[in-house]
């Protein structure tokens, strides 16, 4: 008999905000860790984590948001971008949020990993080590490969003239 291989699943919060000389802009940061040190294109990510079935993936998205980004989820309501099938074969389902908030205050979690491989010292690295507001076109770069349809959600949802309604916040 097989074990049952169960999907992983992940929530996130994406805040958006659009502004005078601005237009439209996503705050996403960039994974901390070793392995990303120096990347900048698809290191990036929507602040989110995994979750587990018995929890729901609004209150993970919110949970996650503060954890990554060290302070709770502006207030405000959610825009429900669905979800997308990671290439790690993760499922990852995102709202965003229309705030401003600024980057600079971000006090990252972190986590902890053996730090040169097979040294047997443990480290800690943020889970994000910086945040950013991008563009649509930067975020395309910046994003890791899998997330990037988010962001066009988004816009499709903004163009589509103010049906910015429903979610789980």
């Amino acid at each position: 008999m097989t074990a049952k291989k169960t999907t992983r699943r992940s929530a996130g919060l994406l805040l958006f905000r659009t502004g005078a000389g601005r237009g439209l802009e996503v705050l996403i940061g960039h994974m901390g860790g070793p392995f990303w040190t120096g990347r900048e294109e698809a290191a990036w990510s929507v602040p989110k984590g995994e979750y587990a079935s018995d929890e729901e993936p609004g209150a993970a998205a919110r949970r996650e948001f503060e954890e990554e980004f060290g302070h709770p989820a502006p207030d405000g309501a959610w825009v429900a971008l669905g979800e997308a099938r990671q290439p790690s074969g993760k499922t990852v389902t995102v709202w965003a949020l229309e705030a401003d908030i600024d980057p600079a205050t971000a006090v990252p979690g972190t986590f902890a990993m053996e730090w040169p491989r097979k040294s047997g010292t443990l480290r800690e690295f943020p889970e994000m080590d910086r945040f950013a507001w991008c563009t649509p076109e930067e975020a395309a770069e910046r994003l890791v490969k899998g997330q990037r349809v988010f962001v066009d959600r988004l816009r499709g949802r903004l163009a589509e003239g103010g049906s910015l309604s429903g979610g789980a916040g």
